[in-house]
């Protein structure tokens, strides 16, 4: 009942501060796209506090020193929303790879295409493969990183999606390094689910690939191995995260 009770109270407060950077999100569209990233995800530092706040979910990471200077692809496990706003603040400014859906949600979606994303058409096939690989090249060439969920959709704690190499084949046309991401925010922000546990989200950063010689198929195998084995090493129950934590 009081996790319940702090579920509900979490987005109850995010709510009128989604409502306000949505319509931000949309007045600050005319300015330079570092400029419109720095406001927005004032939106995300508060919603991870706020969680905190009302939640008692923390978050610790392991690996930031894997880190490169340079910006490249990050392939990261999908097990919730949370990643998609942590992530934020864990890496240098970053665009992600989303259905074009999302940016259609009333005030989330707008506050979302002000922070710079390569929206596809999953349906398209090959030419959303496309746009990503010409628009992720000229963000990178441009900057910025590029955020990818190889799965493609939230995935079960415990499960595995099937990887896509097109993270990996973008890295390898942009010739920058493939930074993986192992997680189990999925434990406390389960997908589809309000309900929110306390606890800590353990955040694994693992050494960057680098792409020189090699394929893309090879690196998505490197990639998908790395990221599989840390998050079957990760407390897969909240009752097992607290006791470890």
């Amino acid at each position: 009942m009081i996790t319940t009770f702090r579920s509900v109270l979490f987005y109850i407060g995010l709510a009128p501060v989604t409502m306000f950077f949505g319509v931000l999100g949309i007045l600050i569209l005319p300015l330079p796209r570092r400029w419109r990233y720095s406001v927005i995800t004032c939106w995300s530092r508060f919603a991870i506090l706020w969680l905190h706040v009302t939640c008692g979910l923390r978050w610790r990471v392991t690996g930031a020193e894997n880190i490169p200077q340079v910006p490249g692809v990050i392939l990261c496990k999908h097990q919730s929303a949370w990643e998609t706003i942590t992530l934020q603040m864990i890496f240098p400014p970053q665009c992600q790879v989303l259905k074009k859906e999302v940016l259609r949600v009333p005030f989330f979606g707008w506050g979302m295409a002000s922070l710079n994303p390569i929206a596809i058409d999953r349906a398209a096939g090959a030419k959303a493969l496309r746009h990503v690989l010409t628009s992720g090249k000229q963000r990178i060439a441009d900057g910025w990183w590029v955020l990818i969920f190889p799965e493609g959709t939230r995935i079960p704690v415990g499960k595995r999606g099937r990887y896509s190499a097109g993270g990996a084949a973008l890295a390898v046309q942009a010739q920058c390094p493939i930074v993986p991401v192992a997680h189990n925010a999925g434990v406390f922000w389960p997908r589809n689910s309000m309900r929110k546990e306390s606890g800590v989200i353990e955040v694994v950063i693992g050494p960057a690939l680098a792409t020189a010689g090699r394929t893309a198929a090879e690196l998505t195998a490197d990639a998908e191995a790395w990221i599989e084995a840390r998050c079957a090493e990760l407390p897969l129950t909240p009752e097992t995260a607290h006791t470890t934590a």
